[in-house]
């Protein structure tokens, strides 16, 4: 059932109506309903602990009668899918038992031979950096003399993300720049910085999981908004705002992850229409900016002013290489003296070699992401080649970022994801992304491996999809520890 510290949202009949899109045909009309709220909840499209409208609300809006909906929603109590409480309404939740909150993402046993790694979404380096190093290198000298302490981050560095931003429309000085160890300590920061025990953190939905697990390290109650195909519910996200009044709210506005959908140029200009008029503070993940594949570049969610509601926080990582860990928060001076701060008592301060590696590749960026978007657009068309010949799934193509959201039919993610191993693979389920154990249809397929282990890594799924069974899963191999989900 619903957590008890859940957070109730409600959701109108309207958009309840929207969300379900058009009615199946043929067969009892109370079924056919019920199962579209079912698989809605399952997928994340209505997030757990979402007041419904009343039978007669909703009868009203899709045009059947009382009696449809009524007999729905008593299906849905029967099946542990919809909870009503006196004075509260009915409220939709999750059938009781025992659920691993990993979403059963297991690890190989020792001496397993090695395994297609498709649960991380990070490319190689590009073959730059090696020359990036060396010039790096030829300018440490000229540190030497001081502590190697960069409690906000070198001048070089900071000056170049400065001007990243300018050059996408948000003029920015360096020091509204904190340089940070990877774009995930950056999200600790500002999480362990803003929220507090009970704080809500409206989240999209699939999430990030690393962002989840920073929201309830730090005490705070996640609080989910759907992304569909269309991308982020902007109506849900604000009366989600306007109902919780949450500490901070996280985006993924260029290329989310693992839905590969942007905002709009309007659907910015709404979230930052939202955070002035909320003051709330909206961070925005653009880790993912550069890798833009199809269609024209994303436009900055930041605007032409600095905001102290909107920060934003990048990362080398999937621009240049994950063994970079160097990552940036761009925001108001006030926000990036306060993250500083709280810095001091982590790390004190970023690798300088690190920062220097990265400033070079930065200002050279035109020069190597071209290229580095080329070779990560022919490997997400050898996965959806590759997926469309071997499996009967529904995988909509992102037109960014680094992964493919798959629709698989049927609510066995994690049952695949543990017998996967067995065959050679390793994905990261659903569920890992969900706040609640939604998206068991779902299945995130990363493309930055080589075309030859993506082609190696489909085929190990389509064996184990085959040994799955379409109706149902066998029983899973004994969990291990999880593998971290980038």
């Amino acid at each position: 059932m619903t957590p008890p510290h859940a957070v109730e949202r409600r959701v109108s009949a309207a958009a309840l109506r929207r969300t379900l899109g058009a009615p199946a045909t043929g067969g009892s009309a109370y079924l056919a309903l019920a199962d579209g709220l079912r698989r809605a909840v399952l997928d994340g499209s209505l997030p757990l602990a979402t007041r419904l409208p009343s039978e007669r609300e909703l009868a009203d809006v899709l045009g059947v009668s009382r009696t449809t909906t009524a007999a729905a929603y008593q299906r849905l109590r029967e099946q542990g899918f919809l909870a009503t409480r006196r004075g509260s309404g009915s409220v939709t939740t999750l059938p009781s038992g025992p659920r691993r909150p990993d979403g059963g993402l297991t690890m190989p046993r020792d001496g397993a031979p090695a395994v297609v790694d498709l649960s991380v979404a990070a490319p190689p380096a590009p073959p730059e950096l090696a020359g990036a190093a060396a010039r790096a290198l030829e300018a440490l000298p000229r540190l030497l003399g001081t502590t190697g302490y960069t409690h906000l981050g070198l001048a070089e560095l900071r000056h170049e993300v400065a001007a990243r931003y300018a050059r996408r429309g948000t003029p920015t000085a360096p020091d509204e720049v904190l340089v940070t160890t990877g774009a995930q300590q950056a999200l600790n920061l500002l999480v362990s910085t803003m929220v507090g025990p009970g704080d809500r953190v409206v989240v999209e939905h699939p999430a990030y999981p690393n962002v989840l697990t920073a929201i309830r390290a730090a005490g705070g109650r996640p609080v989910p908004v759907p992304v569909g195909a269309d991308g982020l519910d902007l109506d849900l996200l604000e009366s989600t705002v306007r109902q919780v009044s949450p500490r901070l709210v996280h985006l993924t506005p260029d290329h989310h992850n693992p839905t590969g959908t942007s905002l709009d140029d309007e659907g910015r200009a709404r979230v930052r229409e939202l955070a002035a008029r909320h003051r709330t503070l909206v961070v925005a993940d653009e880790t993912l900016t550069d890798l833009t594949l199809d269609g024209p570049e994303p436009s900055s969610i930041t605007g032409d002013a600095t905001r102290s509601g909107l920060v934003a926080v990048g990362s080398a990582s999937k621009s240049f290489w994950g063994g970079l860990r160097v990552g940036w928060v761009r925001g108001h001076r006030d926000v990036v003296g306060r993250l500083a701060t709280g810095r001091a008592h982590h790390d004190i301060s970023t690798a300088v070699l690190d920062q220097l590696v990265v400033a070079e590749l930065l200002a050279r960026a035109d020069e190597i992401l071209p290229a580095r978007r080329a070779r990560v657009r022919d490997q997400r068309d050898v996965l959806l080649a590759a997926v469309a010949r071997k499996l009967p799934w529904l995988v909509p193509v992102p037109a960014g970022g680094l992964s493919a959201w798959a629709d698989l039919g049927a609510p066995v993610s994690s049952a695949l994801a543990a017998l996967a191993v067995r065959h050679g693979v390793r994905v990261a389920p659903g569920p890992v992304f969900g706040v609640d154990g939604s998206f068991e249809h779902r299945l995130r397929l990363p493309f930055s491996l080589p075309p030859e282990e993506i082609e190696r890594g489909v085929a190990a799924l389509a064996e184990a999809w085959r040994a799955l069974g379409v109706d149902g899963a066998p029983a899973a191999p004994s969990p291990a520890p999880a593998a971290a989900v980038v």
